[in-house]
């Protein structure tokens, strides 16, 4: 069994933002969701996988063409690019048809679904300046508009020091078997406590 795997952002799930990208990033969840169908009904061996990422800290946000004030940045709460590596590599070897990667992305994508208007009015409130941070952009910074900027950024942004290296939600998705039956031993011990306990006050 092959299997493709479709990279796009939580934000897809939230639906109205402030930032233009997020048509496309829609475009491609529906891309994803009518190639898996025609793949199905042609019996193609073929699984599609879509993985949701959150915000991560990479070199995008420091040589991206912009009209923005301040210095972009990705929407808190960040994570380390490694976090989506990791999601990403584990997604192309399960068969499931889609991952969401940390809490920020459960709840853009929730929240979208149970109450689309309170999402809209949240990021009308703070969508715009989530995305900026001190300083002021400088007059003469270089962008990758025409042409990529010239050295090896790396992998990683100017948020070190606020990007998280783990998510403990996608821990748990990834690894939801064991969750499950971590999970479903707990309870049968807390079952079987208090069974003991109210058979020890009957006696």
């Amino acid at each position: 069994m092959s299997r493709v795997v479709v990279i796009t952002g939580a934000s897809a799930g939230v639906g109205r933002a402030t930032a233009r990208r997020f048509g496309a990033k829609h475009a491609i969840e529906g891309f994803t969701e009518t190639l898996r169908t025609e793949l199905l009904h042609d019996g193609s061996h073929v699984d599609v996988t879509l993985v949701q990422l959150p915000a991560h800290n990479t070199p995008q946000f420091s040589w991206g063409r912009t009209k923005m004030p301040e210095h972009p940045q990705p929407v808190p709460p960040i994570f380390q690019p490694e976090v989506a590596a990791d999601a990403i590599f584990h997604a192309a070897h399960r068969p499931r048809k889609e991952f969401w990667v940390g809490w920020p992305t459960a709840k853009a994508i929730l929240a979208e679904r149970v109450a689309p208007k309170i999402g809209d009015r949240y990021l009308a409130k703070t969508g715009f300046q989530s995305q900026q941070t001190e300083p002021a952009l400088a007059q003469d910074r270089p962008g990758n508009l025409f042409e990529p900027p010239p050295g090896d950024p790396g992998a990683h942004g100017d948020f070190d020091e606020q990007a998280k290296s783990r998510s403990w939600l996608w821990w748990a998705n990834a690894n939801r078997e064991r969750v499950g039956l971590a999970t479903g031993a707990a309870g049968a011990l807390v079952a079987a406590a208090v069974l003991s306990a109210r058979n020890g006050r009957g006696h």
